[in-house]
């Protein structure tokens, strides 16, 4: 240090009395403050009807609901969907601290409330795509659906075939059997305590392998099944192999290329908001639309008026099925291409059996043929925002195991969407009401 400067060192060993506001930590604007808002719209009864601390009933109070969901929801917008790392930043940053709002959080309770409450969150996406509707910010005149492949929380590695996966299975109740065998020896309480957790991390890996095992048996039935229609395509697959790590995941191939488990996660959106979404381990989007667009019907009371999906998305008895079901929807969707290189007599079969075709699959050939429908398909492309918005926020690849959490994220990752969303509309629509003031006066 140069000789004759002043500064002011750390004094560590100092006892301070300091007063803290939370409130003062934040700017009005912040986006914490937009996700707490929007929380407290929400009717979160079914989740506080599951709390067990009553007035009658001893025990500690649980966290406020409303305080996990928002933490959650936050986390979600920033990126982050480890709950370790949202228990740190709860201790550290100013934002999840507000929220928190001295609400005691841990990892375990972060974890627990996204591994439990798929279901109530479907329902909470409900609220908020009808709120959406009833303030005219959704309109379901136009709904498009598209599919996008999401590595999962499995490595390519952990896919086996039938013979390694009974030698897994072989070897993990071998190790069960070992741990069981010495806690009954009763060692020292330290030592007792790292060998029962090493028995419930083996149990766990036990019953992943079983689900593996069974997983395995429905493939193979479901391959024998195909194999009497596609018998040459079937062989040339070979064996099944399912992922130890996560048994109901797939391999499939990514968009970059790569083959590697993967979900298949199904995005339906409505003027830029998340109306439905639904992860799937089916390689083909082709045979999913009639089961979201019910999906749809049920959240919102209808069905939309038109129905953009991609050309792979769309099958003729799709066509038919949702004709039937929602008539007054119209689809646009590309037929799949055919070969040109074919005889003549391939060619007049091929007219013999369009001429055979369900109206609803004839008029929807002569509707993608002209330009007007055309023109209306190629605004399905704008789907592909909320794709980018949520790979952005982090589910590039999902960080948890089986289909129920892997839909907990999907919907935090909608309910996130929608709010932002919603709030970048009212804004604009409050910005353009502001300037036609002055003019109308």
């Amino acid at each position: 240090m140069s000789q004759g400067v002043r500064v002011i060192g750390p004094d560590r060993a100092q006892l301070r009395w300091e007063m803290v506001d939370l409130d003062s930590q934040l700017p009005d604007d912040h986006r914490a403050r937009l996700v707490w808002a929007f929380v407290e719209g929400l009717d979160l009864s079914e989740f506080y009807d599951r709390i067990k601390a009553r007035d009658a009933v001893a025990g500690r109070p649980a966290t406020d609901p409303q305080v996990v969901l928002a933490v959650w929801l936050y986390a979600t917008l920033e990126g982050i969907g480890s709950a370790r790392a949202i228990d740190r930043l709860c201790q550290q940053h100013a934002a999840y601290r507000w929220l928190c709002g001295g609400a005691p959080i841990n990892h375990d309770l972060l974890a627990g409330f996204r591994r439990e409450n798929a279901a109530l969150l479907d329902r909470l996406l409900t609220q908020s795509v009808t709120g959406l509707i009833a303030e005219k910010l959704v309109t379901l005149e136009e709904l498009a659906i598209d599919g996008t492949k999401v590595r999962a929380c499995a490595g390519r590695g952990s896919m086996s075939k039938g013979k390694r996966l009974a030698s897994i299975e072989k070897a993990v109740a071998e190790r069960v059997a070992e741990l069981r065998s010495e806690l009954d020896k009763d060692p020292g309480e330290p030592e007792r305590q790292r060998k029962r957790r090493a028995l419930q991390a083996t149990e766990e890996r036990a019953r992943r392998v079983e689900r593996a095992r069974r997983k395995l048996a429905g493939l193979v039935q479901e391959q024998a099944a195909r194999a009497r229609t596609h018998a040459k395509e079937e062989a040339e697959k070979g064996e099944p192999k399912v992922s130890v790590s996560d048994p109901e995941v797939r391999l499939m191939r990514l968009a970059d290329g790569a083959v590697a488990p993967a979900w298949n996660v199904q995005v339906a959106t409505a003027n830029g908001f998340v109306v439905a979404i639904d992860p799937t381990d089916r390689r083909q989007d082709s045979g999913l639309a009639p089961g979201l667009i019910a999906t749809i019907a049920e959240r919102c009371g209808r069905a939309p008026q038109r129905l953009l999906a991609d050309t792979t998305a769309m099958t003729r008895q799709d066509i038919v099925k949702l004709a039937e079901r929602h008539p007054d929807m119209t689809v646009y969707s590309p037929p799949p291409p055919e070969r040109t290189d074919v005889t003549a007599e391939t060619v007049r079969k091929r007219h013999w059996r369009r001429r055979r075709e369900p109206a609803s699959v004839q008029a929807w050939r002569e509707r993608m043929a002209s330009e007007d429908g055309q023109e209306t398909y190629r605004r399905r492309k704008l789907t592909e925002r909320a794709h980018g918005i949520i790979k952005n926020r982090g589910m590039s690849r999902f960080l948890v195991h089986s289909l129920e959490k892997v839909r907990a994220v999907c919907l935090l990752q909608a309910l996130a969407l929608n709010l932002c969303w919603a709030n970048t509309l009212r804004r604009r629509i409050a910005a353009a009401a502001a300037m036609a003031m002055p003019a109308i006066a």
